[in-house]
């Protein structure tokens, strides 16, 4: 099972991390995640959606308001869609170089 496939229900998560159900559903209201949902409209978490509550969490107890929260949230997500991309460079580049070590 893969670590994005959702799993978890919000009731789950709730318990999880001891945060109330209605602020999950605030916090996916405003866009600040995005739970996969059912057939039947049911709400359905990741573990790196879990990860990301916990991310929410941590920052709005060391007082980001959430305009705040939402920027650094998005500046991570830049940030790691960079680092796969560099990664996949990296990767490109590498079979190139072997690429000519072979020819040579």
């Amino acid at each position: 099972m893969g670590s994005s496939r959702p799993f978890f229900t919000i009731s789950v998560v709730s318990e999880m991390l001891e945060m109330h159900p209605q602020t999950i559903r605030n916090y996916e209201r405003l866009g600040l995640i995005r739970p996969h949902r059912t057939r039947g409209n049911v709400r359905l978490f990741s573990h790196e959606d879990v990860q990301r509550l916990q991310r929410i969490n941590s920052f709005t107890e060391l007082g980001v308001n959430l305009a705040g929260v939402e920027m650094l949230l998005r500046m991570a997500d830049n940030m790691e869609s960079m680092r796969q991309e560099m990664e996949e460079e990296m990767r490109r580049m590498e079979a190139e170089l072997n690429r000519f070590r072979d020819q040579l």
